[in-house]
């Protein structure tokens, strides 16, 4: 659970937050492994042929 401590205006609308270091990485990791599920998803959807892995780096080397 996050513990968060929030900075206020005059008015006492939420601004800002303030997080615990460690919360913060753990937070970053997990966007981190939701970008690479998201990415891995739209490949899979694209229902394409798989190729080798050294064709695609020899691909790459070629541009």
């Amino acid at each position: 659970m996050l513990s968060a401590t929030y900075i206020t205006d005059d008015k006492g609308k939420k601004i800002s937050a303030v997080l615990p270091i460690k919360q913060y990485q753990q937070i970053l990791e997990e966007l981190e492994e939701l970008e690479d599920i998201r990415a891995y998803d739209k490949v899979k959807a694209k229902k394409e042929k798989p190729i080798p892995l050294r064709d695609a780096i020899q691909q790459r080397r070629k541009k």
